[in-house]
This record gives C-alpha cells, sequence and structure tokens, in this order.
C-alpha cells in the first residue's frame, strides 16, 4: 500500500498510526499509557488508545479539552464518597456561623447565593474551564515545537509525510496534553478543600464550595475537633469568595496576568531536537518525563519574572488579607491559630499536583510573600480600620505594592492622613507632577 501512487502522504501518516493503534505495530500500548500519565491496566489502556484513535480521525480541531475534563473527573472519583447527611449538616452549620463572624470582621458585603457542598468530581467539572484556560497556550506551544523538530529531524525518505500531516500530529500530541491536565486536576482534587483553595478564583464570582471528604481528611492528625476545623475553613472560604465579588475587576485581572504570562512560555526546541535524535518508540517515558518535569522550558525571561513578581504580589495581597479577615472573624475559636498555621505551610508548600501543574504549565501558583502581606493588612487594620481597609479593593490603582510589602509605613501613613482630613506627604514624583499641571516645571525644548 506504501507504493500506492495515488496516496497522499498525510493518508499514508494516518495509515502507519492507525497500524499502531490497532494493535499491529512492534510498540508496546501499555508504555504509550504510561507516557500518558494512565496506569498499567486494560482499562486505562482502551481509554487511552480510543481518545487517539478519535484525535486521528478528527484532526485539526483544536486540543479536545473534553478529554481533560473526563479523565479528571475519572480520577477524581476514586475514592471518593457522596457527602453524608452528618456532614452536610455540620458544614452548613459552620457556613451560617461564619457569614454572622465575616460580618464583624470585614465590610465586604457577603454572598448573593448559598455556599455549596461538592463532591471531588464536581469541584473538577466546575473548574476545568479555568485550567484548560491557562494551560492551552502552553499546549499549543509543544505541540507546534514537537512538528516542527519531528519535521526537521525525521530522515529524508519521510520527510513528505511528515511535512503533511502537521494537524494530525497536533490533535495526537493535543490528546495527551489534554490527559496529562486531566490526570494535574484529578489529583488536585483531592487535595484542596474549598473552590479558593489555590488562590486563583477557580469558581465563577460570587461562589463559595467546600469539599466534605477532604475537609475531613484535611482535619485527620491535628488534634483538633473537626468542628473547629470546618468553621475555620468555611470562614475562609466564604471571605475569599466575598472579595472577589467585592473587587469585580479582580478575576478578570488575575486571570489576564496569568494567561498573559503563559503565552509568553516558549518551548526549548534544542531539547526537543535532542529527544527526537535518540526517541525510541518502544519507551515512551522520555518523552512524558520531559513533558511533566517542566524540562521543555526553559528559563523565564526578565520580563516573564517581572510579569511572575506583579503575578505573585497579587496572590500574596489576597492571601495576606484573606488571613487578616479570617483572624478577625475567628478570634473567638480556640484552635484558629493553630489551624491558620498549618493553612499556610501548606500553601507555602503547595500539593504534588500543584507541583505537577507548575512544571506542566510553567507557572508556580503560590503566594511566595504571603506573611509580608499579612502583616501589611493587619498594619493597615490597626491604623485605619476595617472599611479603610477593605477600600483598597475597590479599584487596582489603589492596591497596595510590592515595595508595600517590604515596608507599609508609607502606606499606613497615606491612609491615616487621609482618614484624619489631613494633605498626605508628597514624594517627589506627586510634587513633579503637580509643577507640570501648574506650568512650574520645566517644559521640553522645542527643537
Amino acid at each position: 500500500m506504501a507504493d500506492d501512487p495515488n496516496k497522499e502522504p498525510d493518508d499514508e501518516f494516518r495509515d502507519m498510526l492507525r497500524e499502531f493503534l490497532s494493535g499491529d505495530s512492534s510498540i508496546d500500548p501499555s508504555q504509550l499509557a504510561g507516557a500518558a500519565g494512565l496506569p498499567n491496566d486494560p482499562a486505562a489502556i482502551q481509554q487511552l488508545l480510543g481518545q487517539l484513535q478519535n484525535a486521528l480521525l478528527n484532526p485539526g480541531g483544536g486540543i479536545n479539552w473534553d478529554l481533560a475534563s473526563q479523565q479528571a473527573r475519572t480520577l477524581a472519583g476514586e475514592g471518593a464518597h457522596p457527602v453524608t447527611p452528618a456532614e452536610r449538616s455540620a458544614l452548613d452549620q459552620a457556613f451560617n456561623v461564619a457569614a454572622l463572624w465575616l460580618d464583624e470582621a470585614t465590610t465586604v458585603a457577603g454572598l448573593p447565593t448559598p455556599p455549596e457542598l461538592i463532591g471531588r468530581a464536581e469541584w473538577a467539572r466546575q473548574t476545568m474551564p479555568l485550567w484548560t484556560q491557562l494551560a492551552e497556550p502552553v499546549a499549543l506551544s509543544i505541540s507546534d515545537a514537537l512538528t516542527r523538530v519531528l519535521t526537521e529531524q525525521a530522515p529524508e525518505e519521510m520527510q513528505g509525510m511528515i511535512q503533511n500531516a502537521g494537524q494530525v500530529m497536533r490533535s495526537v500530541g493535543g490528546a495527551l496534553f489534554a490527559m496529562q491536565l486531566g490526570q494535574v486536576v484529578g489529583q488536585l482534587s483531592k487535595e484542596v478543600v474549598s473552590g479558593g483553595d489555590i488562590g486563583i478564583p477557580l469558581l465563577a464570582d460570587g461562589a463559595a464550595a467546600l469539599i466534605p471528604q477532604n475537609v475531613a481528611e484535611f482535619g485527620d492528625g491535628l488534634d483538633i475537633p473537626l468542628d473547629q476545623v470546618q468553621l475555620y475553613l468555611a470562614v475562609r472560604e466564604l471571605a475569599h469568595a466575598r472579595l472577589f465579588r467585592h473587587a469585580k475587576w479582580l478575576r478578570l485581572q488575575l486571570i489576564t496576568q496569568i494567561t498573559a504570562f503563559a503565552r509568553g512560555i516558549t518551548i526549548d526546541t534544542d531539547r526537543l531536537e535532542s529527544l527526537a535524535e535518540g526517541f525510541d518508540p518502544a519507551n515512551p517515558e522520555e518523552l512524558r518525563e520531559a513533558m511533566v518535569s517542566g524540562a521543555l522550558i526553559p528559563p523565564k525571561t526578565e520580563e516573564q519574572q517581572e510579569a511572575l513578581e506583579r503575578l505573585e504580589t497579587v496572590l500574596a495581597l489576597v492571601e495576606g488579607w484573606v488571613d487578616v479577615v479570617t483572624a478577625g472573624a475567628t478570634r473567638l475559636l480556640p484552635k484558629a491559630d493553630a489551624i491558620a498555621e498549618t493553612v499556610r505551610r501548606r500553601r507555602a508548600a503547595g500539593g504534588p499536583a500543584e507541583s505537577a501543574f507548575a512544571t506542566l504549565v510553567g507557572l508556580e501558583l503560590r503566594p511566595r510573600r504571603l506573611r509580608d502581606a499579612a502583616a501589611m493588612w493587619q498594619a493597615v487594620t490597626d491604623a485605619v480600620g476595617q472599611e479603610a481597609r477593605d477600600h483598597l479593593w475597590s479599584h487596582p490603582d489603589l492596591l497596595p505594592q510590592a515595595a508595600d510589602l517590604d515596608d507599609p509605613s508609607a502606606l499606613v501613613a497615606r491612609l491615616t492622613a487621609a482618614a484624619s482630613g489631613q494633605e498626605p506627604e508628597r514624594d517627589e514624583f506627586d510634587q513633579a507632577i503637580e509643577d507640570l499641571l501648574r506650568g512650574d516645571g520645566e517644559r521640553p525644548t522645542e527643537s
């Protein structure tokens, strides 16, 4: 058939892939399943082959993110149990108390809809749209780079076949990437306790949710009564959701910053070329390891590093505000400080799935300056109170900057002066603007 003069090169390439997918190939499908991050069992292998066959039959349609959602929900369902009546009653009560306590700790209004109690698979379903939005730029970059490198590295006799099979390669490669993302999100569903646990707004504005099974597992081994753990986590989740509903610009700004960072990621083609030169189809694990280890993503550029620092500052401001408000709301909870420290350490370290997402997409979602931000928000609260503190979220131009985390004294001084009706102290930049507006500044000379 390969000698058929009427056969197009891309048809020839499809036939080669179909031969593999039908089992008439020397490549062991179980090894490919391992490369996709799937367990080595017949059901997983059959699932992988089915998804690749679908990608082969429908090339050129972009990445099928339904694969990621399906994979995530399948993994999330393993070992999961539905919400019990006892859990529902306890957590509903925790949310009711948490809302009352928050009303005393912040001027940010409550939520328009009641919070939810959801299972792991439902968390994966609701949050997958944002995960795919964050991952898509990197997935497309890897697919394009892989196609380009394979084209350059292929033997001369296969050049025509490979060059005309770009859409097929992108489709199959995209399917593998989507399944990898599904693995990450499915594992995350077993680690997070709430909708806002990662820090970014995964749920819609004004939505709050706890995962009862994960809340119970979080409390295991803490030597703290479970009802206190439930109440503390309910307060945190409501505070996080209230903030993003109050600062309507915040969610869009965060997501825009994250996606802009992801679009700036390039793929290390030298590393890909090295893989292509020595690639052994019988051992695809090397390709998977390069993908999930982050080896294909080169070090960040200076521009990317600056963008990442701005993003980390906003994430730290969000988490720091939630910490301070939660501490104020739970001051009557006996073990609040112990739970708070556990939460901070857990966020600073991140879980295995969060680390996997960081290597897969090249972006860590940890607020590195969380303690600095919390200290700043506490200083602001002590100086000018809740209302002035919360007002800083009303517009992005009012939000504290990284320098305020280094030393909040200047910010506190400005807010204190404003609260007392005094004229705030002007710095050189403020004075220069005023001089220019008054016409006292040095005017540019005409050429």
